[in-house]
């Protein structure tokens, strides 16, 4: 009797139904999102945590003295910083200015590169070569292009009688517009891919049924194609939008922000304060008033993402 006794209560028991048990936690989903989570942790969310806590300090280079917590005073001096808001202002012309040519040339590379086209896979192969060239490398080429003595482009147009002695980069009206095309030209390869996946994914039977329909090419792109490409359009869009606002690497090769500060978009005028000026902390003001401005971006474009989910 004693051996049975012993044996039952060794047993494991089986759950009451009438009483809730305790719940197993399962840490195998973390310990696999790890790896990919402390990256991200160590240098993303550290980083940008620490320029907003610099935002709040007199940080400067060379000085011997600790540095001191002084609240909100590099974002005062920000507001009266007319400089910086000229540049605010230039960086929205920038982005805008490179995004809406940007999508629309993408939009009509990819409906052409959709289309049965002979070697057309090497017309898609040469469409992402801008994309494949490092930023600094596409600013020296373009530098070359524009240069007022031996560039091409000049060249061409003395060829053609326009004169052509024009220095793109340096004229006060015509350096922005010349950094804008260069933006344009370089950012075009991954909108066109975005696109051209999304028209990729379209039903080939609806633009059937819509041609038998009667439909022209007009009126097919307006009512199969665009409602099936939206999404995508919406989110490079966007992207696009954040990714041109921050630019630095090729602006910074192309004209350093001149000439008299045209083209010194909000990074590169961060950049100057805190590596130049050693103006660290106010630096970090600029980075956080831009991060704000992102962030504001972002959440519009979530919340048209939800609205067009919800009418659908």
């Amino acid at each position: 009797m004693t051996s049975v006794t012993e044996a039952r209560r060794s047993a494991p028991r089986a759950p009451d139904p009438g009483r809730p048990g305790r719940r197993a936690v399962d840490h195998g989903p973390w310990f696999l999102v790890l790896p990919a989570l402390i990256p991200i942790l160590v240098l993303s969310v550290g980083p940008l945590l620490y320029g907003i806590m610099l935002a709040f300090t007199d940080a400067q280079s060379g000085r011997t003295e600790p540095t001191r917590w002084i609240g909100t005073l590099n974002f005062q001096d920000l507001l009266q910083d007319t400089l910086f808001w000229e540049s605010f202002r230039i960086g929205l012309v920038w982005a805008v200015g490179v995004t809406v040519p940007q999508f629309l040339l993408a939009l009509g590379l990819a409906l052409l590169l959709n289309q049965d086209l002979r070697l057309r896979w090497a017309a898609r192969a040469l469409a992402i070569v801008p994309w494949a060239m490092p930023e600094v490398v596409v600013g020296i080429m373009w530098r070359l292009t524009y240069n007022p003595d031996a560039g091409i482009l000049n060249e061409t147009l003395r060829d053609l009688g326009f004169g052509g002695d024009r220095d793109w980069l340096s004229g006060l009206t015509t350096a922005l517009p010349a950094v804008i095309v260069v933006g344009v030209w370089a950012g075009m390869p991954q909108t066109t891919v975005a696109l051209l996946a999304g028209l990729q994914n379209t039903p080939r039977e609806l633009h059937e049924a819509a041609a038998v329909d009667g439909a022209g090419a007009w009126r097919r792109f307006r009512t199969v194609t665009w409602p099936a490409l939206r999404p995508v359009a919406l989110a490079i869009t966007a992207l696009n939008l954040i990714w041109n606002f921050n630019s630095f690497a090729l602006v910074y090769v192309l004209t350093n922000g001149g000439p008299g500060g045209r083209t010194r978009l909000p990074m590169l005028f961060a950049y100057e304060e805190a590596f130049r000026y050693g103006q660290f902390g106010y630096a970090a003001a600029m980075g956080c008033v831009m991060v704000a401005v992102i962030s504001v971006l972002l959440a519009l474009f979530l919340v048209g993402r939800l609205r067009g989910g919800d009418e659908r």
